[in-house]
């Protein structure tokens, strides 16, 4: 067993993107634990570190050395390694050579296909320090880093220039260069708390050193707890709690090495902008935590968090309070003034803004998600006036001076001004809403009318780009189509639309300006598109479920993405009764034989050709059962149809214990292939479950 010792890398660097730091931090962790494991060095618990001027990975106990490794070379067969009278040949010879021994020290190796010759060898382990600097480069090098960089002279890239790299194996510093940069054993502390380089002694002194001589916590998580801490304390002690602390907890432990949170104030009158503005204007553009009582109500209050610890902290918070006075200001400004307008207003301005070169203007989409709205209000039975209303000012918001400011508010501001205008509340919430879900996890629109104004515009979003040929490809996705579809998937289901998902692409491909695609082509490639969406999430959703459970009902391409979700539970149900494995067996006996046979269609079983008691019980039963199943498929009850259908097991395997299918007498041939094919027709009104692998 190799000697093994904790190993700490650290690559310093200018300050590095915050909203991609922790994603960088885990891939540097992650990968170089996949190399040394790939490389066959032993290790233990791998630790991944990061704070705005650095990345590090920690390893417990890395072996010093590879262990030895027994290779066996296989050489030629022993016929064509010896001739007839057993000497070797030109190939044993050469063998030998390349092995770097005698033809006599060779050994054989027997295998079914035959008997070769063979050479164990030993290969000797490499050092741990030859081989990390490497394995290390090459992580970094595969690190998710759309831009790289290049700097000084060199030819090294990296997200931000590389300034300093720690390398070392529990004392022994490791001095070959990383991204052009030289090893060792010192590192760089706080740009102001600390201006020192520091030395680290250990690894395992690594986070301590840093902390106490350079007033850098390292520890992204442990920050990220210390900025959660204080800044609750600082909310309390304001008599409130922190609003929406979650989507900035990382971004701020991003930002800063030795977090500090203040709590500042803003004038009261401020409190009057609606609530989405004052939270923007404070956690996009400033990063500060707004808080609010016990009710909700936001406070004239926020928190900041400062990198350093201040000997005036009263200075500093009168800096960040000077700071968002003018935003705010700024806020209230675009409040006041849009509403001197009402919202329809600028509907004629959308007529300038071009949506997407060949999909037309802002106006044009507007117009088709209206008549798409209103078409899925009418098979729906809603209020279709209220849904092409909406769309007629859903995106009139984006010409509004708040929204030009904040981006992200727009569809709330929508809402604000529609109120103001004196719109129905029932059109405001849904222009309020009809871009959710923004994100994975995000909320769905909560009313009906917002429901159907989402889908409309993330389907017409989905058809346009789709037919200028511009659907994402590889990991690129610049419109956001696979969120578009997730998003329209997530709405259909969990929002209980019972919609025809064919028809609602057709209907919004229909409606696009035209392109290069034939109208059916593009129908059809969106539809793969949007079931390639709905797999991924009922994937996600269900951790349990088999691949071939959702093919099963995937096969069959149910209309309504509703009717899919009924139709996955009750195969899931089925799946579990006892009767199932001979079933689906019986399933898959049953469509490999229809499928020999041509997959026949138009036949009709005969009773009067039903020769065996089997053959006439199955039909009995089988006749029995499509009675007693149709209006449960109708009704959409597939649980109860599967489950009534599991009583076929036992005349299925009667059947196919007594009776020879393929006869040759074709009438009795065709007559038999009706009742298999009956049989499928009955499982196949809800799933296939020839597709489910049990047992």
């Amino acid at each position: 067993m190799s000697k093994a010792d904790d190993f700490l890398v650290e690559i310093g660097t200018e300050e590095l993107p915050p909203k991609a730091l922790r994603s960088l931090m885990e891939a540097f962790g992650a990968g170089l634990s996949a190399a040394i494991d790939a490389a066959h060095l032993d290790h233990g618990a791998v630790h991944a570190y990061a704070s705005p001027r650095r990345l590090a990975v920690l390893i417990s106990g890395l072996a010093h050395q590879q262990e030895d490794r027994k290779v066996e070379h296989k050489g030629p067969p022993i016929k064509i390694a010896f001739d007839k009278d057993g000497k070797p040949t030109a190939a044993a010879k050469a063998f030998a050579k390349k092995c770097g021994v005698a033809v006599s020290d060779l050994g054989t190796n027997k295998t079914k296909k035959g008997e070769w010759l063979a050479f164990d060898a030993v290969e000797r382990g490499s050092a741990a320090a030859e081989l990390m600097p490497a394995l290390i480069e090459s992580t970094l090098d595969s690190l998710p880093i759309p831009r790289r960089m290049r700097w000084g002279a060199g030819n090294a890239e990296f997200v931000r220039p590389v300034h300093w790299v720690v390398m070392l194996h529990g004392k022994d510093v490791i001095e070959t260069p990383v991204m052009e940069t030289a090893a060792g054993n010192v590192t760089l502390g706080h740009r102001f708390h600390s201006s020192k380089p520091i030395v680290i002694s250990t690894p395992k002194a690594y986070l301590d050193t840093l902390e106490k001589e350079g007033r850098v916590i390292a520890d992204f998580e442990r920050r990220r707890e210390m900025i959660r801490d204080g800044v609750n304390a600082a909310a309390a002690d304001a008599g409130g709690h922190v609003v929406d602390g979650e989507s900035l907890y990382d971004e701020v432990a991003a930002l800063v090495e030795w977090p500090v949170p203040i709590l500042g104030r803003f004038d009261d009158q401020y409190l009057a902008l609606p609530r989405e503005v004052i939270i923007s204007t404070l956690t996009s553009h400033q990063r500060y935590f707004p808080v609010a009582d016990d009710n909700g109500v936001l406070l004239p209050r926020f928190i900041t968090v400062a990198n350093l610890e201040s000997k005036d902290p009263d200075q500093v918070r009168d800096g960040n309070e000077r700071v968002i006075r003018p935003r705010l200001a700024d806020a209230a400004f675009f409040w006041d003034s849009d509403r001197r307008q009402p919202l329809s207003s600028r509907n004629a301005g959308l007529h300038d803004v071009i949506y997407q070169r060949g999909l037309g203007s802002l106006h044009d989409k507007s117009r088709r998600i209206g008549a798409l709205a209103g078409w899925l209000a009418t098979t729906l039975g809603r209020d279709e006036g209220h849904a092409e209303r909406a769309a007629e000012l859903a995106k009139c918001d984006l010409l509004s001076g708040m929204v030009g400011e904040f981006p992200e508010l727009q569809g709330t501001m929508g809402r604000y001004y529609a109120l103001a205008d004196g719109q129905p509340e029932i059109v405001a919430d849904a222009i309020g809403e009809h871009y959710r879900p923004r994100f994975a996890g995000d909320a769905l629109p909560a009313t009906e009318i917002g429901q159907l104004l989402a889908v409309a515009d993330k389907m017409d979003t989905l058809a346009g780009v789709f037919s200028i040929g511009k659907s994402p490809s590889g990991n690129r996705d610049p419109f956001g189509l696979r969120r578009a579809a997730l998003g329209v998937v997530r709405i259909l289901i969990e929002c209980g639309l019972d919609i025809d998902l064919k028809a609602l692409i057709l209907k919004a491909v229909e409606q696009q300006p035209g392109g290069k695609i034939e109208n059916d082509v593009l129908a059809a490639d969106l539809y793969a598109f949007i079931s390639d969406r709905l797999r991924r999430y009922f994937l996600d959703r269900d951790a349990g479920l088999a691949v071939e459970t959702l093919d099963a009902v995937m096969v069959r391409e149910p209309e309504s993405l509703l009717d899919f979700d009924r139709r996955l539970a009750a195969v899931q149900t089925f799946a579990r009764l006892e009767q199932a494995e001979s079933l689906a067996a019986a399933n898959k006996r049953i469509a490999n034989i229809l499928r020999k046979a041509g997959n026949p269609d138009g036949l009709k079983t005969n009773k009067k050709l039903l020769q065996h008691e089997a053959e006439q019980a199955l039909f009995n039963a089988v006749a029995s059962a499509r009675k007693s199943v149709a209006p449960m498929i109708k009704a959409r009850r597939y649980a109860e149809a599967l489950n009534a259908l599991a009583d076929l097991r036992d005349p299925v395997d009667h059947f196919f214990d007594e009776v020879m299918v393929m006869a040759e007498d074709e009438a009795l041939k065709n007559n038999r292939l009706a009742l298999l094919g009956d049989i499928r027709g009955l499982f196949l009104d809800v799933a296939d479950i020839s597709r489910l692998s049990l047992g």
